[in-house]
């Protein structure tokens, strides 16, 4: 079953995020309190897997949910193999739509000052919230219409 690790958020943009008991998907807007969190962009919420995060730690980086800037952290999703347009519903209400696919990192943000490296350019995954709702971690994470692609 694919889920949720982690629900992350942070005040300032090109910052670590923290690691919340839970947050709130708002519809258009993005996960409430976060600084990434805008009406007027395709790239209101950011998933990264846990199974990128433990490449970098394989190759021997200190790194933990939320380091990258993600506000999800995702467990047994290939997310960089789901195309763009992709429905995910999580919990009981959230429903997220896959828009990009990784993008041009800058060399300001806090993990590449860190470790010189950042796998959000081709692992992370953005999307623009659908329907809103509580998200935490546990929570399951399911592709929309019943499609198994990317799921392991």
């Amino acid at each position: 079953m694919a889920r949720i690790l982690a629900v992350c958020k942070s005040e300032e943009k090109g910052t670590k995020k923290e690691s919340v008991m839970e947050g709130l998907l708002e519809e258009e807007f993005g996960l409430v309190g976060d600084a990434h969190a805008d009406c007027c962009t395709h790239r209101q919420v950011s998933l990264l897997a846990i199974e990128s995060i433990d490449k970098m730690r394989g190759a021997g980086f200190d790194v933990s949910a939320g380091d990258f800037a993600e506000n999800l952290t995702t467990e047994g999703v290939d997310l960089a193999s789901l195309p763009v347009g992709t429905r995910l519903s999580i919990g009981q209400d959230a429903i997220l739509e896959v828009t990009q696919i990784g993008k041009e990192c800058h060399t300001g943000c806090a993990i590449f000052r860190q470790v010189g490296k950042c796998i959000m350019p081709k692992e992370g995954v953005f999307a623009r919230v659908i329907h809103g709702g509580v998200v935490k971690a546990g929570d399951e994470l399911k592709e929309q219409a019943g499609l198994s692609r990317g799921y392991h």
